[in-house]
């Protein structure tokens, strides 16, 4: 079950917003962003590996994970700093901690059959119609950050239902992620909902 979470804060630094908006591309954008490129980088050679890995022995390496995962912990807090959704400066390193974010997804073993159906045909059935939905999605998620973003100037409170959809704009779009890098079991859901919530309704439908 996937753990992918920004905290809500009940209030938000003017002076954080403005900081970041006008000048967080040059002190956080930036230094992160290049680091994460070449981080990156590394990861599509070791995914490209791990698909053949897989494919020959049946087995998924701890190593992949581990590197995907401190990526995407890393990535989760520079993105919710950059899109105003928490306030602070985001730790670097693979390694790093942080109080405002919580990424966590556990370890599993996929099959060749399920390998290579995700990568010979996972454009059209999991990219196409996930991308045509986020699509609109992020449309939403553009204005009410924009939206958001007088909110938290003139009343330093970010509307917790906005918060709670942007985050789970993107939730929805590191499940689709993580099931196309083979770390993610079931297809992803077309909700932005946490794991643990869209569990709860189907339970409450099969009572």
């Amino acid at each position: 079950m996937l753990t992918y979470e920004v905290q809500y804060q009940q209030e938000y630094s003017r002076g954080e917003l403005l900081l970041r908006t006008f000048f967080g591309w040059l002190y956080m954008g930036l230094p992160h962003g290049l680091l994460l490129l070449f981080l990156g980088i590394a990861l599509w050679f070791m995914t490209i590996a791990t698909f053949f890995i897989v494919l020959f022995t049946g087995v998924t390496p701890k190593w992949y994970y581990e590197w995907v995962i401190k990526m995407q912990r890393w990535g989760l807090r520079v993105n919710a700093r950059i899109s105003n959704l928490c306030d602070g400066y985001p730790a670097f390193g693979m390694n790093a901690t942080d109080d405002k974010t919580s990424f966590d997804l556990p370890f599993w073993q996929i099959s060749r059959g399920q390998l290579s159906l995700r990568a010979l045909l996972g454009f059209f059935y999991v990219i196409i119609p996930h991308g045509f939905v986020l699509w609109f999605r992020c449309i939403g998620t553009f204005v009410l950050s924009f939206l958001a973003f007088f909110a938290v100037l003139f009343t330093g409170k970010y509307p917790e239902n906005w918060h709670r959809f942007n985050a789970g704009t993107m939730r929805w779009g590191a499940r689709v992620n993580l099931y196309l890098s083979w770390l993610y079991r079931d297809y992803p859901p077309f909700a932005g909902r946490p794991d643990e919530n869209l569990l709860g309704k189907l339970d409450n439908l099969n009572n």
